[in-house]
């Protein structure tokens, strides 16, 4: 006979486990469920799948279940490792680590699903811009302390380089050292991660950083919950530390992909574009924890994979409406050798105001946008029948379109080794004294390949 808070196993499908208890038992969602006989295999309620029926998601020990066998709910809710003892620490959302630093130990716990209830008169909100020495960044898409920043791009084209190039500026480069970063991994290659943990080691910089890792090759329900995993902890940070947060998540469409497989696995009927029909709210949900308070702001760089090139896709779009700052990242500038392969035009941030960025920053981009746009339009009679055949102010639009796409490339420190020139940082102030400079006119006697991965100019192009 089964006691009050056990259940018998009715299906199996993947990592969906479907779990039937007694009629006047009612278990909560987010409850941890485990075998009676093991006790160390975890399953974790998501949803209603009938009358007395529940879903779960099999965290672990796929091999050990079966229907028919008894399972006890704890009633407890799954918990992750946080505290300070996990900064310059790489682990998963159970706490076992990959940085061959032995167990954790003596850290805190914080419930992983957490629904932090902030008052709005504890809502901080921010009119300010962090600066990050990515000149395309810095000027046509500026990062608001404390909002959210995407990076969108589809395979190859650079969104990893790009974020390990923010990690390396925000945090390696940062003289502010009371920050806090958290950076989930979440269904990334695991090369990809190890090589960010031994760069923050290498630079003495990893005692700040926690990694929580749910790579590529983990079942979708730990992709899944590492997502949640690493906003838990940056949450955790801001209101037990009360400082500024950091959090980095690479990738956050793999979080949209995991909670499509496990959907499929639990026979949901799709939305658009074939997504979960509960995408929306699980975005929304994510995001809506990413909330800056009087104790501390939470700053969020998310790079977003866009399946076979198409930003009209449905997991795509359902980022948009949380982001501040959007980085276009585009296969044609890629192929033309441009690095990093940045949109321009497509490029933007909420933060272009003249109330933010100040007019100085703002007549810069103005003027530099309405060149690109004319420019834009004088492509294809260049490629038809030639520079040459423009008029005379167009040949000066043109030009100075491209001495300016050309000033927005830039070597990257974290790919020095590779290309065996040394990264740079370029202050905002001099990125936009830089284009005033350009529009102004100052340049139109040079060749615009001599623009091609400088940093500041300083009256003459740097040779």
């Amino acid at each position: 006979m089964l006691g009050k808070n056990e259940g018998i196993i009715i299906g199996v499908n993947g990592q969906i486990v479907e779990i039937e208890f007694s009629s006047t038992y009612f278990p909560n969602i987010f409850d941890i469920v485990t075998l009676k006989d093991n006790e160390k295999t975890k399953l974790e309620v998501i949803a209603t799948s009938g009358k007395n029926s529940y879903f779960c998601l099999a965290l672990n020990n796929m091999g050990k279940l079966g229907r028919g066998l008894t399972v006890v709910n704890t009633e407890q809710k799954m918990t992750i490792p946080a505290g300070k003892n996990v900064l310059g620490r790489a682990f998963d959302i159970f706490g076992n680590t990959f940085d061959n630093k032995g167990e954790l130990s003596g850290t805190e716990y914080v419930e992983l699903n957490k629904q932090d209830q902030v008052g709005l008169d504890n809502v901080a909100l921010s009119l300010g811009v962090l600066e990050t020495g990515i000149k395309a960044i810095d000027f046509f898409a500026p990062v608001l302390k404390g909002g959210k920043i995407g990076m969108f791009g589809g395979a190859g084209v650079g969104k990893t380089v790009l974020l390990n190039e923010l990690i390396n500026n925000f945090i390696i480069k940062s003289e502010d050292k009371k920050t806090v970063s958290v950076f989930s991994a979440v269904g990334e290659r695991s090369r990809e991660a190890k090589e960010l943990y031994d760069s923050l080691l290498a630079n003495n910089a990893s005692d700040s950083v926690a990694m929580v890792v749910g790579q590529m090759g983990e079942n979708p329900a730990i992709r899944y919950k590492t997502a949640y995993a690493g906003v838990a902890l940056a949450n955790h940070f801001r209101d037990s530390l009360k400082t500024d947060v950091l959090f980095l998540i690479d990738n956050i469409y793999r979080f949209a992909q995991a909670g499509n497989e496990l959907s499929t696995l639990m026979n949901m009927l799709p939305s658009e574009d074939g997504y979960q029909p509960t995408l929306v709210s699980e975005m929304g949900q994510l995001h809506s924890n990413l909330i800056s308070t009087n104790d501390g702001y939470i700053t969020s760089v998310e790079a977003v994979f866009v399946p076979s090139d198409d930003f009209t896709d449905f997991g795509v779009r359902s980022i948009h409406p949380y982001l501040n700052s959007f980085v276009i990242l585009s296969r044609e500038v890629y192929q033309q050798g441009i690095l990093p392969a940045i949109d321009l035009l497509e490029s933007s941030s909420t933060a272009l105001t003249r109330e933010i960025v100040g007019d100085f920053h703002y007549n810069a981009y103005e003027s530099a946008k309405n060149i690109l746009q004319k420019s834009k339009s004088l492509d294809r009679i260049v490629s038809l029948i030639g520079f040459s055949e423009l008029s005379l102010d167009d040949q000066i639009t043109y030009k100075r379109s491209q001495i300016i796409r050309n000033y927005m490339t830039q070597n990257f420190f974290v790919t020095s080794k590779q290309t065996g020139k040394e990264g740079s940082y370029v202050k905002l102030i001099d990125t936009v004294e830089d284009v005033l400079d350009i529009v102004e006119g100052k340049y139109d006697k040079e060749d615009p390949a001599n623009f091609l991965y400088k940093g500041k100019l300083v009256g003459k192009i740097r040779v």
